[in-house]
């Protein structure tokens, strides 16, 4: 038995061996191979291979790396892309690079989708009160997709005792959901309206009759009888006067309303107000002062952003009102919004402020407050500042009677006539003349001498002056 074993063993041997060899060979085969895969060029992309964005948001690169012969060969790799982020599509990026005589290429596929759901804005608060043993009564949304565009009409609405629930969905199926929560109360302030507006005009020595005002609630209806008024107007002096208007529903909501009342002197009859626009103007504007001067009569210039600074001081020094005008006088400017109006008048506001230190709150609009031409800038935009500059405490002036130097009269003696001949001792005159014009300086001495001789005083606008005031027609 011993000597079959050796004799077996001595039979396996040469196997053995030929399996390490034919091993090693094998391994050293794989090794090799390895190892010139791994010399080989090859590009390896950072991130996904498949990636999916949004339509609109823009493509961002993940990155990618390149090697070859264990080198970083980065910077010989070439790309290819059509993705075209604003159409919805699957797009290809191609990354090659050659390389001592190897050609490698990698792709990443990037597939641009509607992945942003569309967005449902309730008009008014997402939480509504409704009336004791009321309805909800809808009060609007919307809906906008970012590919779809305006879904508003797609909008499906389930109406529940305590709820309204919006849902829409785009055409790639991405939906939206909003609520609105329905309490049953009331949260809404009764609303106060006030006949005439937030301003009025009473005259010394005459009784002051409030022109009314109506209460409605949402829930209560008119609640007008319940409104109480606090405040007095003396019509016995100049000045301003609040009147609160108060009312209050059955809820406990309070609203409140401040009527002011300017009590003024109401103006003489046969008062000439001379009124210069669109100043001050070297060469007629100190003739104008000289002539006022000398005549001992003041007027009212209502200035602009241009002229000699001298000349606005002069005018304040020597007794006339200074008022404003306009700074540009470019109405595109004026009346292309309420804050651009506002912008205009604040500049030449403050530049009377700076040179006299007076806070004039006279004005004349460009055009006056009839004007039309506002209309081709913002429709309605006069019936809104005409309001708007009362409230913020400024008065404003326009005239009854025109000289035309602004372009109808063609001489001194035109403008002459056209004042005198408009003259009346049963009215105020109000004279609108421009000091920028030779005509008006050239006539001016004339027309005071023939209200000196014919009864007339002379005055100056001053905020105690009662306003004359055209129809507004924008």
């Amino acid at each position: 038995m011993e000597k079959r074993s050796e004799k077996n063993a001595k039979l396996y041997r040469p196997n053995i061996r030929k399996m390490i060899l034919f091993g090693g060979i094998s391994l050293f085969v794989i090794l090799f191979v390895l190892g010139f895969l791994f010399l080989l060029p090859r590009i390896n992309l950072k991130g996904k291979g498949v990636m999916t964005i949004n339509i609109h948001e823009p493509y961002q690169e993940p990155g990618y790396q390149a090697q070859a012969f264990f080198k970083d060969v980065k910077d010989q790799v070439k790309i290819k892309s059509n993705v075209n982020v604003d159409e919805m599509g699957t797009y290809e990026v191609i990354y090659q690079m050659k390389i001592n005589g190897f050609s490698v290429k990698a792709v990443r596929t990037v597939k641009v989708a509607d992945l942003e759901a569309p967005e449902i804005t309730l008009t008014g608060d997402s939480l509504s009160y409704v009336c004791k043993g009321g309805e909800y009564e809808e009060v609007g949304y919307t809906a906008v997709d970012n590919v779809d565009g305006d879904l508003t009409s797609k909008v499906e609405i389930e109406k529940k005792k305590d709820k309204v629930i919006y849902r829409v969905s785009d055409q790639a199926g991405n939906e939206t959901e909003v609520e609105r929560k329905i309490i049953e109360g009331d949260k809404s302030a009764p609303s106060i309206q006030l006949g005439e507006g937030e301003n009025d005009f009473a005259f010394v020595g005459e009784s002051y009759q409030d022109p009314g005002y109506q209460a409605t609630d949402n829930c209560d209806g008119d609640i007008t009888a319940n409104v109480s008024v606090e405040g007095s107007v003396d019509t016995n002096q100049v000045g301003d006067y609040k009147l609160t208007y108060k009312v209050v529903d059955q809820a406990g909501n309070e609203s409140q309303m401040v009527r002011t009342v300017r009590v003024r002197e109401k103006g003489a009859p046969g008062t000439i107000y001379l009124t210069f626009d669109d100043g001050p103007h070297n060469g007629t504007t100190e003739a104008i002062l000289d002539i006022l001067k000398e005549e001992g009569v003041k007027a009212t210039f209502f200035v602009t952003g241009s002229g000699p600074d001298s000349l606005i001081k002069r005018e304040y020094e020597e007794g006339h009102t200074v008022g404003l005008h306009t700074s540009s006088h470019n109405y595109a400017t004026l009346y292309a919004s309420v804050d651009s109006y506002f912008a205009d008048l604040q500049a030449v506001h403050d530049r009377v402020y700076n040179l006299t230190g007076y806070d004039s709150r006279i004005i004349r609009f460009p055009g006056g407050s009839s004007n039309t031409i506002s209309k081709h800038y913002q429709v309605g935009i006069m019936s809104t500042l005409t309001q708007e500059v009362l409230n913020r405490g400024y008065q404003y002036y326009d005239w009854n009677i025109t000289s035309g130097d602004a372009g109808e009269a063609k001489s001194a003696d035109e403008v002459y006539q056209r004042v005198i001949s408009s003259l009346s001792l049963e009215k105020v005159n109000m004279v609108l003349m421009h000091d920028t014009k030779t005509y008006t300086k050239d006539a001016l001495r004339r027309i005071i001498a023939y209200g000196k001789e014919n009864g007339y005083t002379f005055a100056p606008i001053t905020i105690e002056t009662a306003m004359v005031r055209q129809r507004v027609n924008n």
